[in-house]
């Protein structure tokens, strides 16, 4: 089976001129040859494909390919994670991962927390500020917590996310705003513990593969998981393998969100305690990162007895048996 990989190339952006935290969520050429060693480990023969554009590219020279690994995350528009899945299901060309519905609700936090509300799964109050002039309609109690509604790896959160008064969240919002041109979610800060859990599979097949908890050292800036927390974990960050006794209940918020959003084939859920110890839902990331050694999931994986190689067949065991 001839497997094409789509991905956005980090370097290649980084020449173009985009920033560091512009081009964060994009992957590293050490993450693709990890996934391509694994895959060849696991008997399958790999074809580089690059991004979106690329992918029609290739299409139009009559490419073709049994399955395509996407780990595309696009550049514009809310559906910027979607594009490759809609040129895919376009020609129909099978794909790991999610569908185009999926990653374009799940990349707008605002809209994924109305489904996850609805679904009766536990999630912080919130208020999308999609102007500034929005500010004085949010009716929530301090303190609060606001991040950019569709950005990934930490971006947008920093000191200025924990909100304790009014002034504060005027001053967030409008940074966030002018920074990122989007929505600003704005909840109800959840005071305990962090955690991201690992899923693979789909549907009634969907399974935890382990958890770790996200623990800020003393010399943390700000205990908030950042971007620059997120880039410079090492140095700020310890992750550690819960106690069993949390864990089902962690589990059990994870993997609800997991299915009832229609994820597919493998991911990450992130997890905060409220006050009171109950896990509440933060996010869902149905495209994680997937560098064999820094990204969340194989951290996680690795933390829990689960080699790199052992979750990329997971998932794409979970793909080909959904596929056929």
């Amino acid at each position: 089976m001839t497997i094409g990989l789509t991905y956005d190339l980090k370097s290649e952006y980084l020449a173009l001129g985009f920033s560091s935290e512009e081009a964060a969520e994009f992957d590293s050429i050490d993450t693709i040859i990890g996934i391509e060693n694994a895959l060849h480990e696991l008997g399958y023969e790999t074809e580089r494909i690059g991004h979106a554009k690329s992918l029609i590219e290739k299409i139009n020279s009559g490419k073709k390919w049994d399955l395509v690994f996407n780990i595309c995350e696009g550049m514009y528009g809310i559906g910027r994670e979607a594009q490759v899945p809609a040129i895919l299901d376009l020609y129909n060309i099978p794909y790991v991962f999610s569908d185009v519905l999926v990653l374009s609700l799940t990349l707008h936090k605002g809209m994924t927390k109305r489904v996850i509300r609805d679904l009766g799964i536990p999630t912080a109050d919130f208020f999308v500020v999609e102007t500034i002039s929005d500010v004085e309609k949010v009716n929530l109690p301090f303190p609060l917590f606001a991040k950019p509604v569709a950005e990934g790896t930490g971006k947008g959160i920093n000191a200025l996310s924990v909100i304790n008064n009014q002034n504060e969240l005027i001053e967030s919002c409008t940074e966030k705003l002018q920074k990122f041109k989007q929505p600003v979610l704005v909840e109800t800060y959840l005071s305990g513990r962090e955690f991201t859990v690992g899923v693979v599979g789909t549907g009634s097949d969907a399974k935890v593969v382990g958890a770790m908890e996200v623990v800020f050292r003393k010399n943390t800036k700000s205990d908030v998981y950042s971007y620059d927390n997120k880039a410079n974990y090492e140095q700020y960050i310890d992750y550690l393998v819960p106690e069993k006794e949390i864990l089902e209940s962690v589990y059990d918020v994870a993997l609800k969100s997991w299915i009832g959003l229609g994820c597919r084939d493998g991911g990450r859920v992130d997890i905060r305690m409220d006050k009171n110890g109950i896990p509440n839902f933060i996010e869902v990331n149905p495209l994680a990162g997937l560098h064999p050694i820094d990204s969340d999931l194989p951290i996680l994986s690795r933390l829990n007895g689960i080699s790199y190689v052992e979750v990329i067949k997971m998932i794409m065991d979970s793909a080909v048996k959904r596929i056929n």
